[in-house]
């Protein structure tokens, strides 16, 4: 790795119960010295209730629904006086569930609670989370941006704030609330397409994508980024690169190859996009305009629709979907994704979803990466 920036490494929180897993979590990347845990935010599971069991994943055995979904809110809260310097945050949330005035006071209270900048991860929702609660949700990009807008100006307020947009209007609202010197929030927005990358350089402190991206799209979008973070006058640099990067590991090729078969795992490829399958010369199941976990909605499919989609997933989009390898193989594949300007991985270990042991084993890959990188992009 070239850079010379530091390069740091975090891991993803479950928002399932019980609350001592997510607790236990924490502590064990504290000792491990992460630099962050993040909390995804949902109200429906990714994964099917239909097919929730032991023969699916071990995890049923602890979790009796997918679809029993902690708010992050309250949890990051609990979780930060056990976080240490660890950055905590959600990612992503959406502001169409949350009006952005209410997403800023409760950063600006987290940041109250933790000891390094929360990291208010957002995006422009997902119709898990949305259409079923009748959630508007019509043009998302657009109300994004301004959601965006209405944030920024929270978090600098120096007076009542007036704002007049399509969607928010704000007239002589006051937001006094202000965090600590050092720890004000940090807005990271995932993005994958060229307006939503445009208002990650306009309006952001990071980039957080979490679809599977190779070395080269990697930089090709982080350049998009800073493009514009240019053109709106703001320096590229203090812009944070990061990734969510899904991996599958284990000891042996045999290990990974038993993982592979997991049907957990192999229900991970059909949260990928049909492009990704078109690449790999593959027609997903769900359609040939399908873009993949935005519009999946997994509380609708039966147990079979499950089974048969799980039984079309090749293995060739298993590996351009997940970061997949033995420890050394996994370090290889961040160290390039650094070399394309990466300097924050989320890094979560699949693996959890196919046995204790190997949810053991990858937890453990991610402290042994941690150490492997820590401190350095080069």
């Amino acid at each position: 790795m070239s850079d010379s920036r530091s390069f740091s490494l975090g891991t993803m929180a479950g928002v399932n119960p019980p609350l001592a897993a997510a607790r236990f979590l924490v502590r064990a990347a504290r000792l491990g010295r992460l630099d962050s845990v993040i909390a995804p935010d949902h109200l429906i599971s990714v994964f099917p209730k239909a097919i929730w069991d032991t023969d699916f994943t071990p995890q049923a055995k602890s979790v009796a629904s997918p679809d029993e979904q902690f708010d992050y809110a309250p949890l990051l809260a609990y979780l930060a006086s056990g976080a240490g310097k660890m950055q905590l945050g959600v990612g992503v949330t959406d502001p169409h569930r949350r009006h952005p005035v209410l997403l800023a006071q409760t950063f600006l209270t987290l940041a109250h609670m933790t000891k390094s900048p929360p990291i208010l991860g957002i995006g422009s929702g997902e119709k898990e989370n949305l259409d079923p609660y009748g959630f508007t949700w019509d043009r998302p990009v657009s109300r994004f941006e301004e959601s965006l807008q209405v944030l920024r100006a929270c978090f600098e307020a120096k007076g009542p704030i007036d704002f007049a947009g399509k969607y928010y209007r704000l007239d002589q609202a006051p937001m006094d609330l202000t965090a600590p010197p050092g720890r004000e929030p940090q807005i990271w927005i995932g993005a994958h397409g060229p307006r939503m990358l445009e208002l990650t350089g306009r309006y952001a402190d990071g980039w957080y994508p979490w679809e599977s991206l190779s070395p080269d799209e990697y930089a090709g979008k982080l350049e998009v980024v800073r493009t514009a973070a240019r053109a709106a006058g703001r320096d590229p640099d203090k812009i944070v690169p990061a990734q969510l990067l899904s991996i599958i590991t284990a000891r042996t090729r045999e290990g990974i190859a038993r993982q592979l078969r997991a049907p957990a795992v192999r229900y991970l490829g059909l949260m990928a996009p049909a492009a990704v399958w078109a690449r790999c010369g593959a027609k997903h199941p769900f359609g040939d305009r399908f873009r993949g976990l935005i519009e999946l909605m997994p509380h609708q499919l039966t147990r079979q629709e499950v089974l048969d989609a799980i039984a079309e997933v090749p293995e060739e989009v298993l590996h351009e979907w997940l970061v997949i390898g033995t420890p050394t193989e996994i370090l290889t594949r961040l160290r390039a994704q650094a070399d394309a300007g990466l300097r924050h991985a989320i890094v979560f270990p699949s693996s959890a979803l196919v046995s204790n042991a190997d949810a053991a084993y990858g937890y453990g890959v991610v402290l042994w990466l941690a150490s492997k990188l820590r401190g350095k992009a080069g």
